[in-house]
């Protein structure tokens, strides 16, 4: 039986979702929320929701239907003629409720509000993790896997053959014979797994705002891919003119003052997919972000190397050039000449944060 707590509680957790919902625009492209993550949740802040309720005046105080009245006297206590004439006020302000979300709760409410499409795997899920299922039941084991309903049964089966039960007594004890426990069988589980590859230009273009919008769309992208795949991996490549394989700290914190080769990081990345993902194995996909500045007679290596080693690969591969005030923006124009040859390149330019909501949708969308 439910309770009314329980449905109030409930209905309450509702409208907050539904808060978050409302405003899952802003959180996305402010990150509010990226300092708050946890293993398994994020603590979201939420203005505090007043639920509608009834007040009662004081008793005594008059009101409909309470002795005698003029036409246009007002009911209860008056609040005030509004002239402005009143002393500062010592009112609480407006209150923010911090609000535990799971990241799969996170990842449904932006497939649904960005309306992403669920991701197919391609090929067959190749990579295979062994997991111990307790679906078996054996006669030997420790008692903390004696399984009651079992070992009851067999001590009742067998009082019943050898004439020992008593209906008008139905004292059942079980004696070793019958105890029943439960065992695990090891089997193969096969697994969707996804490596996503994180590649971004640290050369001295790039500004603290930019890697800011960097981080704050790979947490989104995580969240959408962890919720389609069973096992993530990541892997980090930080460049200039020459690329550098790192941790995921070291990644949005480091800023390099050298010029900026994007092939490097093209190098890297085939390099890091060679030695760890088998394409056979693994859905691979690139993250590549830049402010588009790259050293002119590099452009062509890059394209080359993207037709040959990356996209032939890749489920997909998302380049997001972010807008700064010292790089050229000319990148993805070299890029724009490969569109029509392969579908899974994604192009995305991200001028400030308020456009992050719309370039994951553009990125995420393919449902590759």
């Amino acid at each position: 039986m439910t309770r009314s707590i329980d449905r109030d509680v409930k209905r309450f957790d509702q409208i907050v979702r539904g808060r978050i919902r409302k405003d899952l625009r802003k959180y996305v492209n402010h990150g509010e929320m990226l300092g708050r993550k946890g293993r398994e949740t994020v603590s979201i802040p939420v203005p505090n929701i007043e639920i509608p309720h009834f007040q009662h005046g004081d008793k005594g105080s008059g009101g409909t239907g309470q002795g005698e009245g003029e036409v246009g006297q007002p009911i209860g206590k008056g609040q005030g003629d509004g002239d402005g004439s009143g002393q500062a006020g010592s009112e609480a302000g407006r209150h923010v409720r911090e609000v535990e979300v799971s990241l799969d709760e996170l990842a449904e409410m932006l497939g649904e509000e960005l309306e992403l499409p669920r991701i197919e795997p391609k090929g067959k899920d190749a990579v295979e993790a062994k997991k111990d299922k307790y679906s078996t039941i054996s006669r030997t084991g420790p008692n903390s896997l004696r399984h009651f309903k079992r070992t009851y049964k067999a001590a009742l089966k067998r009082q019943i053959a050898s004439g020992n039960y008593d209906p008008q007594r139905p004292t059942i004890i079980p004696n070793r014979e019958d105890e029943r426990f439960r065992s695990w069988k090891t089997v193969n589980e096969p697994q969707a797994n996804a490596a996503i590859i994180y590649m971004m230009d640290v050369s001295g273009s790039m500004t603290d705002d930019q890697k800011d919008i960097v981080r704050t769309e790979s947490f989104w992208i995580d969240t959408w891919l962890q919720s389609q795949y069973r096992g993530i991996q990541r892997r980090y490549i930080v460049h200039d003119a020459v690329a550098h394989e790192v941790d995921e700290d070291t990644f949005y914190r480091v800023r390099e003052s050298g010029g900026t080769r994007i092939s490097s990081a093209y190098t890297k990345a085939a390099a890091v997919i060679e030695r760890d993902f088998p394409v056979a194995d693994w859905n691979i996909y690139c993250f590549q972000f830049s402010d588009g500045d790259n050293w002119g007679e590099d452009n062509r290596t890059c394209l080359s190397f993207l037709k040959e080693k990356l996209l032939s690969v890749s489920n997909l591969f998302c380049y997001g050039q972010v807008q700064s005030p010292y790089g050229s923006g000319d990148f993805i124009k070299e890029l724009q000449k490969l569109l029509d040859q392969h579908d899974n390149l994604v192009l995305s330019e991200i001028p400030t944060k308020d456009a992050i909501y719309d370039s994951i949708k553009t990125f995420l969308g393919q449902g590759r």
